[in-house]
């Protein structure tokens, strides 16, 4: 096989079911994908969602998430004419919505699945593991259903609490599918946005209301990361969505691959430009916006007219270390984890800090070393399949959108903090197979920054 057709191979690859390939308990491609067409996910509904934009946030991302990783399908009973209160789409009620992000309306739930379950719903159920999402201001959580009394009180609402809570729960359903954590479906697990250092039970956690939002915004990267800030940024309350100014730096094209990760792609755009299939999500979102179609690089400056707020989404370390070098006033940036062991972790820096990006990015060597004597690579070696292209394949991340959609709550509400003179953190690094021993270090002294803001809607 020639590299055109590794490349055919590498860009319809689920980069979550590349996960049984690289551990070596799938034999072949379609052994993996045969594994991971077995997982389904359940989601129960309680009728209280119809008055919450936050409930409704959880639901759409539990949703959006889990249809790309459990390929079985997300079955969900919901009121489907419950009004759609998030600006997600012009989709007038939830059951719309979800189907359109790929969920199945059911009013018989499985018994035989995860369940996750949201609002007021009974605190029981057959299932092999039941998980409720929960949210208060700034803070997001999951639990299980039997421990209902522990619900946080889901008065104060905040949509990026909503996008973690519901990314948590599609986590800790998958860890509990894949075996690889204990305890998952059997614990607490969550995270303040307004202060991720404290316990997200501590009443401290739940921050305050806000009243502006971020209007002016670069980003770099539109792919797994960049479009879940996207996500977690179109579920704000803007008052005046044309207030909003994007510019959209991408030079990549969607693949299918990219479905698998990416929470805003989806079939009919793929062979598009990222920029331009974002661009035309930002117009039917209400925001303005510019692309520029070309690699980040240090040969240019920002203009005084453009936006100073940069949230970065690549994993390219020569782009990431020249983020500081071409006149950003605030760089936010993350990182996932790409290897089976780590494809859970996420990590977020905030530029000015402490180090020099390019001091947090220097080159470094890069092993070559790739497992491609596990049992699916040599499958493919013998279909014909050359040692390069094996290597190419092999070297390919494992990704997973639910962890993307957490880095990109934390990302999103670093730039509300500053939107609102609010505190800053150098970094933010956490791992979901364990989220307590997570590394929260608080910016000392930032440098006083407005990224422009505009209202919230009342």
């Amino acid at each position: 096989m020639n590299i055109a057709v590794d490349d055919a191979i590498g860009d319809r690859l689920n980069r979550l079911v590349k996960l049984a390939m690289d551990t070596g308990e799938a034999a072949s491609l379609e052994e993996a994908e045969r594994m991971f067409a077995e997982y389904r996910l359940s989601v129960s509904v309680g009728a209280d969602i119809a008055h919450s934009p936050t409930l409704q946030a959880i639901l759409l991302t539990i949703v959006n998430s889990a249809r790309r990783s459990f390929l079985g399908g997300v079955e969900v009973d919901v009121a489907v004419d419950s009004p759609l209160l998030v600006p997600f789409s012009r989709h007038e009620n939830l059951g719309a919505a979800v189907r359109a992000l790929g969920g199945r309306i059911t009013t018989r739930i499985s018994t035989a699945t995860p369940l996750i379950c949201l609002g007021n719903v009974p605190d029981k159920a057959e299932n092999p593991i039941a998980i409720r999402a929960t949210f208060d201001g700034w803070t997001g959580g999951i639990l299980p259903l039997s421990q209902s009394a522990k619900r946080l009180d889901e008065k104060q609402e905040f949509a990026p609490a909503g996008v973690l809570a519901g990314a948590l729960a599609v986590t800790e359903a998958f860890q509990f599918l894949r075996r690889n954590q204990p305890l998952a479906g059997r614990r607490e697990a969550g995270l303040s946005l307004w202060r991720p250092e404290l316990s997200w039970q501590d009443s401290a956690s739940r921050g305050p209301q806000i009243d502006r939002l971020p209007s002016s915004l670069w980003l770099v990267g539109l792919g797994n990361l960049g479009q879940a800030y996207l996500w977690t940024l179109g579920m704000l309350p803007y008052a005046s969505p044309s207030d909003v100014q994007l510019v959209l730096q991408d030079f990549d094209v969607l693949a299918p691959s990219n479905e698998s990760t990416s929470l805003l792609t989806t079939a009919d755009v793929v062979g598009i430009h990222k920029t331009r299939a974002m661009a035309q999500w930002a117009q039917q979102r209400g925001f303005r916006s510019a692309i520029i179609e070309r690699r980040f690089d240090a040969n240019f400056r920002v203009r005084p007219d453009e936006p100073s707020l940069a949230l970065c989404g690549v994993d390219n370390a020569l782009a990431r270390a020249a983020l500081e070098d071409v006149g950003f006033g605030r760089i936010i940036e993350a990182g996932l984890g790409g290897g089976t062991a780590d494809f859970l972790g996420f990590r977020t820096h905030v530029f000015p800090g402490a180090r020099k990006a390019r001091d947090v990015w220097k080159p470094a060597a890069q092993s070559d070393e790739r497992r491609i004597d596990l049992p699916a690579y040599e499958k493919l070696s013998a279909a014909g399949l050359d040692r390069c292209g094996l290597t190419r394949l092999a070297g390919r991340t494992v990704g997973a959108p639910f962890v993307g959609a957490i880095a990109g709550a934390v990302v999103i509400a670093e730039a509300l903090r500053a939107a609102n003179g609010a505190h800053a953190y150098d970094l933010i690094d956490g791992h979901l197979r364990d989220l307590t021993h997570r590394t929260v270090i608080p910016a000392i002294n930032p440098a006083p920054f407005n990224p422009g803001a505009t209202p919230v809607e009342l």
